[in-house]
């Protein structure tokens, strides 16, 4: 022990009635307090003891509590790992009457919701109806026993059907199963290794430019199959226009103007709150909420009606594809098969994908901690309990044929609206769904593709956002960058590539606070004497301690080495051996000029780990710095 002169944590120091005194420093020498390290003391005793007894240090006492301060005031005891991993088991046995009963009403209104988004969904990934309802099924039965938020609905969304179409547009249906798979593994590996810290590095501004590329994305891909474009791939903007057949526009601007209608009602406001007013208000409300349910049912049933009177071929509209099962069977996602006539086996499977393996699960995750972070009720989130169930929906999803699949804001916003009490709403949900499947499979081809696309696009209109390019213009130039090129970068190229350049930005802009630290350098004062104090402006890791050597060596040629340097080692972040270096390094210099360097706020840890000099001192800040005057 050479520097017995730092307070630590569990450490008092008892100082007696002698100060510490320090010799001149035009002699070279100096006072130091020999300290004896007695192994007994362990941690109840003195660990570190002055041998001429100037310095003592000693373990502060505890203060005894008596039982009921310490059960009132003592942390909650954790729940068993079991309990915090099949989260049901939490909070089943106090289920009651109460909740079970809006347990219910939530379950079938979120039913009305999830069902024309699935189909939807389905129809943006390319795939036909039922394997959307699959992903909505298994997800809403999964997170009932390991979800932890009760708003939080997982099943497929615009996010990642426009991920699905990304990487497996014309690919095989079975490329999509064994992506849901993958990323369920992926999702699951990274709650079960606690990396939920990942989705930290994606900042807000690239997230936000992110979900509105896709928003966009998803009304550009749409407007085709609202207009009734039936051209694959459109060569100019003269024969754009000249295909669009007029039956399928209407329909589809007809459905917008409707859902668009409807959304409003559940903002219909009465001068009187009387019992007939809140009736009605209730009654405006569950309609708002299932305007796509209402529109996907009449638009379907009116081409129902339609074919009955006259025949399939007569219809003036696009309709969905038709589904000649839909029931879902359990069986092993396809690792292997034929295609045409080419035969997949897993690796010709992943080079399909590429990228798509790891990208699809960490968007998932995002999107899903983002949603259980603004439901959370306490602001005690255990993210890695939301990425094991995500993960174990789209393992389990796979098995049934599922697409890939994560939280969706909306549905969790009508879920918190309906009273939703805990995750059990998700069985009733799961059971409305599967019933559609059984009763509702051979209707699904008679679904106009202009009503599907009306209620995407005005799903997903409201998530574009561009109020943050003028504040983060006015804020941080950074972020502002960021949002533009991310965004553009979507639009332009894929998804991926644009959250990827904005993962990449954010990580270059850290490493060059990194290795560029503020720093701030002025000239003090203590009673007659002066002094040059040096204090980061921000943590300092071993890639900054150049920048703050050279800060150290400008202020001394500044003030031509007549002043002692003080500088503030609070912000020193895991202080190693390059720490030591350059600390080392900065006194030989300085001590070649007669500078004194005096290191304020250093823990006892540190002080150990450099070697005795003559020039170094070590202070608290609430001690009165060591100057000595330079002869």
């Amino acid at each position: 022990m050479r520097w017995p002169w730092k307070q630590t944590l569990g450490l008092a120091k008892r100082q007696s009635g002698q100060r510490r005194t320090t010799a001149n420093a035009g002699s070279g020498a100096e006072s130091t307090i020999n300290a004896i390290y007695n192994p007994s003391c362990g941690e109840k005793g003195e660990k570190y003891t002055a041998k001429n007894g100037e310095d003592t240090y000693f373990a502060s006492h505890n203060i005894n509590m008596d039982s009921d301060m310490q059960s009132k005031y003592s942390p909650p005891k954790e729940a068993h790992w079991l309990l915090r991993r099949i989260y049901i088991l939490s909070w089943i046995g106090t289920y009651d009457r109460s909740q079970a009963f809006a347990d219910l009403i939530a379950g079938i209104t979120l039913g009305l919701t999830i069902i024309p988004q699935s189909i939807a969904y389905a129809s943006l990934a390319g795939l036909s109806s039922e394997y959307g309802l699959y992903s909505a099924f298994i997800g809403s039965i999964i997170y009932v026993f390991f979800g932890t938020i009760p708003q939080v609905s997982i099943g497929p969304t615009s996010l990642m059907a426009i991920m699905t179409l990304q990487f497996c547009a014309d690919k095989p249906v079975q490329i999509v199963i064994v992506l849901a798979f993958l990323a369920g593994l992926v999702e699951l590996l990274m709650g079960i290794c606690q990396l939920g810290f990942i989705v930290s590095f994606i900042p807000a501004p690239v997230t936000k430019a992110f979900t509105s590329g896709t928003a966009v994305i998803v009304v550009i891909v749409q407007i085709k199959n609202l207009l009734g474009i039936r051209l694959k791939n459109v060569p100019s903007i003269g024969d754009f226009f000249s295909n669009i057949r007029f039956t399928d526009a209407t329909m589809g601007i007809s459905c917008i103007c409707l859902l668009l209608s409807l959304r409003l009602l559940s903002q219909v406001k009465f001068k009187r709150d009387t019992p007939f007013t809140q009736r009605l208000r209730k009654v405006l409300w569950y309609i708002s909420i299932s305007r796509n349910a209402l529109v996907v049912f009449f638009s379907g049933l009116m081409i129902y009606l339609w074919v009955q009177k006259s025949s399939l071929e007569a219809v003036p509209f696009a309709l969905s594809a038709k589904v000649s099962s839909a029931m879902p069977t359990i069986k092993l996602p396809p690792f292997a098969f034929e295609h045409g006539n080419r035969t997949y086996v897993f690796t010709d499977i992943l080079n399909e994908l590429g990228s798509g393996v790891f990208l699809v699960p960490i968007v998932a995750v995002l999107a899903n901690v983002a949603i259980a972070k603004a439901f959370v009720k306490d602001g005690r989130l255990d993210a890695s309990q939301e990425m094991l169930t995500l993960g174990l929906c789209n393992l389990a999803g796979s098995f049934f044929s599922a697409m890939p699949t994560c939280g969706a804001f909306t549905r969790s916003a009508v879920s918190q609206a309906s009273g939703v009490r805990t995750p059990m709403a998700g069985i009733y949900t799961g059971l409305i769904v599967l019933s559609a499947l059984s009763i509702l499979t051979p209707y699904f081809q008679y679904i106009p593709k202009a009503s599907l696309a009306a209620v995407l696009m005005a799903a997903v209109v409201f998530m574009i956002d561009l109020t943050p390019i003028k504040e983060l213009w006015q804020t941080s130039k950074k972020d502002f960058f960021s949002w533009i090129g991310s965004f553009i970068i979507c639009l332009v190229y894929s998804v991926e590539k644009g959250l990827l350049f904005g993962i990449v930005v954010s990580m270059i802009c850290i490493l060059l606070r990194l290795g560029n630290p503020k720093i701030e350098v002025t000239l003090k004062q203590q009673d007659s004497k002066y002094y040059v104090h040096v204090v980061p402006q921000s943590d300092v890791f071993y890639t900054g301690v150049d920048t703050l050597r050279a800060e150290i060596r400008s202020a001394c040629l500044l003030y031509r080495c007549d002043f002692p340097v003080v500088v503030q080692c609070g912000r020193f972040m895991q202080f190693d051996a390059t720490f030591v270096e350059m600390l080392m390094a900065v006194t030989k210099e300085l001590a070649q000029d007669d500078v004194l360097l005096i290191l304020q706020h250093m823990s006892l840890k540190q002080q150990q780990m450099l070697p005795v000099a003559s020039n170094i001192r070590f202070c608290n800040e609430d001690e009165e710095l060591p100057l000595e005057a330079k002869q």
